[in-house]
């Protein structure tokens, strides 16, 4: 057929993929073949083969995903680092697998320079820099500290602390408080701006939600059950990662009457809840520890192929196994691609940072973008993409999670327990939702978007995964 004659006639077209595609097309009376076809799995045959006959792989991957599903989550504290986690002076904690000031990237190095600032630790960002380049600052990940951070993730002695517990296991976990958008000490910046909020936070927020938090339980109510909470986000528009609009106004609804009763001076009152509605991405550092202690649940079942941590430092992205415990396995961070603020492109972009991908590892943020399709608008893509993304990550997972329900999948729960056999065998990666820092120090926010793990951290654990199951 000649190209002229290309179009004379009705299209025949051939669909690889979701079903999403070839359906939409059909009923537009389109002639539709479907083919059975995904991109090529990786990993050496052996380690495969290894993984697959291990006789403790579908026993293991019960016993983790039953932890994870059963585990709860209540906030039942606000306290400073230095009390719940023992952070001791000089020490600051990080997002994402280890690090060092010289593989630091510039977001990171300007948290960390800020929060040295924040503690008075140094006069200004010259002597930071030399404390923190000659090891006088000691640098550790959040996830040894049952801990997590948003973007750069870094989080020092006075920073007040969301303390939450699993009421299944007792497991505990933390994370510091949401500063809002913009130009924040989590996205690298750390000027006179993000100093004063910082000592807000300190002075004046973190006291009066440990005493709201705190008084409220004294009193003889239930904690809040922030697990709860997440799950409504998901019938409410929210996705858990990017968008948590509904999340945080809930929060906010659930600690005001507590806060009002604090006993605070009034305009800090006033200040704290103005603070709470202005920030849409408040509820974040709530839902991030809960994904944690689900996870956590979930560690240590040897011959489990499902992952409890992704999680990056704006260098590498790192991710562990159930069957593997603490070990890192590790490549280059991708950078992130998505829709920019202002005058921003995608030569200011820093690679992938933070260690809110917990909360795909969970199974929502980009696991449950169907159950958000505004989240598009903020990240790029469209509807369709966000539906497909979410029925593609049924494939790479070991269960649904009843209690993430997604409504427009006729309340199909959430695909969750990314299982290291099926990203191997499928050749697809998982999907995360994702802010953009700016890669020189001092920019803050410069856009949000969608990455992707390296296939080298899948490739790492496929073959220590498989080297546990031949001397098993």
């Amino acid at each position: 057929m000649s190209l002229g004659n290309l179009l004379s006639g009705p299209p025949a077209i051939v669909a690889a993929g979701v079903d999403v595609f070839s359906e939409a097309l059909r009923a537009q009376g389109a002639d539709v073949h479907d083919v059975d076809w995904r991109p090529p799995g990786f990993g050496d045959p052996a380690d495969l083969a290894a993984l697959a006959l291990d006789a403790r792989r579908a026993a293991a991957n019960r016993t983790a995903v039953e932890r994870l599903l059963a585990a709860g989550s209540v906030l039942v504290d606000v306290r400073p680092a230095r009390e719940v986690i023992g952070l001791t002076d000089r020490v600051l904690l990080h997002s994402g697998p280890p690090l060092t000031w010289e593989a630091a990237s510039g977001p990171m190095r300007g948290a960390l320079v800020g929060a040295c600032l924040f503690e008075g630790w140094a006069a200004d960002v010259e002597e930071a820099e030399i404390l923190l380049s000659t090891g006088a600052v000691a640098l550790d990940p959040c996830h040894h500290h049952r801990t997590v951070g948003p973007m750069a993730g870094v989080t020092s002695p006075s920073m007040w602390m969301w303390c939450l517990e699993d009421p299944v296991t007792g497991g505990q976990a933390f994370c510091n408080l949401n500063e809002g958008l913009g130009k924040v000490l989590r996205m690298g910046a750390f000027n006179e701006e993000v100093q004063t909020r910082l000592r807000w936070m300190r002075d004046v927020l973190g006291p009066v939600l440990s005493t709201a938090v705190r008084g409220s339980i004294d009193a003889g109510n239930d904690p809040l059950d922030v697990k709860g909470v997440l799950a409504q986000m998901l019938q409410m528009g929210d996705e858990g990662h990017n968008r948590n609009r509904a999340g945080s106004l809930m929060a906010l609804r659930e600690l005001s009457p507590a806060i009002v009763a604090s006993g605070a001076p009034s305009s800090d009152i006033a200040d704290v809840l103005r603070f709470i509605g202005g920030n849409e991405h408040f509820f974040l550092n709530l839902g991030m520890p809960t994904a944690k202690l689900a996870l956590d649940a979930a560690r240590n079942v040897p011959g489990s192929t499902m992952l409890t941590v992704m999680s990056r430092n704006g260098t590498e992205f790192g991710i562990q196994t159930a069957g593997t415990g603490d070990r890192w396995f590790t490549g280059p961070a991708n950078t992130p691609v998505g829709l920019f603020l202002g005058d921003f492109g995608p030569d200011d972009a820093n690679p992938d940072i933070g260690d809110s991908a917990i909360m795909e590892t969970y199974g929502v943020g980009g696991f449950a973008m169907a159950a958000a399709p505004a989240i598009v608008r903020f990240v790029g893509g469209t509807v369709p993409d966000a539906l497909a993304t979410t029925e593609r990550m049924y494939q790479l997972t070991l269960t649904e999670n009843p209690a993430m329900a997604i409504p427009i999948m006729g309340f199909r729960g959430s695909p969750t327990g990314i299982d290291v056999l099926k990203v191997a065998r499928t050749g697809w990666l998982p999907q995360i939702n994702t802010g953009m820092a700016g890669r020189i120090a001092g920019t803050g926010q410069v856009g949000a978007g969608l990455v992707q793990p390296p296939q080298q951290c899948f490739e790492q654990a496929l073959a220590a995964l498989a080297e546990e199951a031949r001397t098993a």
